[in-house]
């Protein structure tokens, strides 16, 4: 019965170091992405091509990168023959996933993910362009009258080439 416990509880800790990983992956990812978007952005046509091959070399350093700092992660816990794991090895495993996940909820911009094409981001307003005041609808009025606010505000609105118009 011992035999099982320390074996789940060398799957959880294995999938936690999995799982840490894995975050920390799709993190760096996130932030090389949107590297790569703005270097597009601020790209001339003519040297497109070359910055794509120079993006793919970039993404595949991150990636043998990434599986390096994955074994190094998984080499530096030290389990003993009998499957435990020396207190302040795990009390420094602890602290330092606390301090991941607290960087980690900081930058959390990096995953936020746009629930809107692309198309959108590359409209251009015109020259003295407003856009409408929006409420953000609290719950507390009537539902129906933030709904009619909305739709008369944005009703008429509509684009012209890449130019957003109304």
């Amino acid at each position: 019965m011992v035999t099982n416990a320390t074996t789940i509880e060398e799957q959880l800790a294995s999938l936690t170091r999995a799982i840490e990983g894995l975050t920390k992956h799709v993190q760096k990812q996130d932030a090389q992405i949107a590297r790569l978007i703005n270097k597009a952005d601020n790209a001339d046509a003519s040297h497109v091509m070359g910055k794509q091959v120079k993006a793919h070399v970039e993404v595949e350093t991150s990636a043998k990168q990434h599986y390096t700092e994955r074994d190094k992660y998984a080499k530096e816990l030290q389990v003993s023959s009998d499957g435990l794991i020396p207190v302040d090895q795990l009390k420094e495993f602890i602290e330092e996933t606390i301090k991941s996940k607290i960087e980690g909820s900081s930058k959390s911009s990096l995953t936020y993910s746009k629930t809107y094409t692309p198309r959108i981001d590359s409209l251009k307003m015109p020259m003295g362009y407003q856009p409408p005041k929006f409420q953000q609808f609290d719950g507390k009025d009537n539902p129906k009258q933030h709904v009619a606010h909305f739709v008369e505000t944005c009703n008429n609105a509509g684009t012209y080439g890449d130019h957003l118009v109304k």
